[in-house]
């Protein structure tokens, strides 16, 4: 057996038996997968798309973008659905626009995604190039974390809040006009200062991060929006999506998730955390689209995501 069957045969346990536990990557047994299915509850789409994630460096040479271009087509090509670069730089934004041409030229209509981290004026310049941009709460507006413990008055904490709102909604503005979607995708391991300082390194906190971003979009109107929200621990991971989804629920949001688990590694181990934590939302009927993140080739990741959906269908 492969790494890829072994991987989708661990998926189909997970569906097949719903009281599974896992208790080998985590001291003790805790319940990842609870005795109600509720699928039909969120379930929405026929599989989930799939993405993957191209590590190509900035190409210097006539800034063209080739290695990237090159990279995505094999994503492309192994069934990828949805093609994720980062953007350090304006000038690295900017490029995007000569990927998705060069993309384009050769017949390659995948979305692009644009991955943006610390700078908001990079996301104003990559929703005129890509199909969805990507920003992380956790570092948009507030300060690059520095695991300081911050103390804030409501007040001071509802200032913060109006300074996200007031950076945040010009970017929205400029995505309405290109017609960009964006993903909200918290990260456990970039909380900020801010979050970490109310709420803690907890499910709760990470919810929380996504959701200020989120009321926003609700209020101005912008609902071309997915929402990620991960870790590398896959129990944390399971626990925060299906909160997020209940909370979503309470204000009366439906908006589409994204599912991975960050950095699960390559191997029988990134396959194994994957299959776990994906296909325990799967089965519950979370998720909309996925990626299967391995410290391998890019292309590599899309068979093995393509096993665990099919045996959600």
């Amino acid at each position: 057996m492969n790494n890829e069957e072994l991987a989708a045969q661990l998926c189909r346990m997970v569906i097949l038996n719903s009281s599974f536990l896992i208790h080998h990557l985590h001291r003790g047994f805790i319940q990842l997968f609870p005795s109600e299915n509720i699928r039909s509850k969120y379930w929405s789409h026929p599989y989930g798309r799939l993405q993957s994630y191209t590590h190509t460096e900035y190409d210097k040479h006539r800034h063209a973008g080739y290695r990237s271009v090159a990279q995505a087509k094999r994503i492309v090509d192994a069934g990828g659905e949805y093609v994720r670069l980062t953007a350090q730089g304006i000038k690295e934004a900017e490029n995007l626009m000569n990927i998705n041409a060069g993309l384009r030229r050769d017949g390659y209509m995948v979305p692009l995604v644009a991955d943006i981290h610390f700078n908001p004026k990079v996301a104003d310049v990559a929703a005129q190039y890509v199909e969805k941009v990507r920003i992380n709460p956790g570092n948009y507006v507030d300060a690059a974390r520095t695991f300081k413990h911050l103390e804030y008055t409501d007040e001071e904490y509802a200032q913060e809040l109006q300074k996200i709102h007031d950076r945040f909604v010009p970017f929205l503005n400029i995505c309405k006009e290109n017609h960009t979607a964006i993903r909200i995708g918290v990260n456990h391991g970039s909380l900020s200062d801010r979050i970490m300082s109310r709420y803690g390194d907890t499910p709760e906190g990470m919810v929380e991060s996504c959701m200020e971003f989120l009321r926003i979009c609700v209020k101005e109107d912008f609902t071309d929006v997915v929402i990620s929200i991960k870790a590398s621990n896959t129990v944390v991971m399971v626990k925060t999506v299906r909160l997020l989804a209940a909370v979503m629920e309470k204000e009366g949001m439906q908006f589409p998730l994204h599912l991975g688990v960050t950095e699960a590694g390559d191997g029988e181990d990134g396959r194994i955390k994957s299959a776990l934590g994906i296909g325990a939302l799967l089965a519950d009927g979370l998720g909309d689209t996925i990626r299967v993140s391995l410290s391998e080739a890019p292309e590599a990741e899309i068979p093995v995501a393509r096993k665990l959906v099919d045996y959600i269908m």
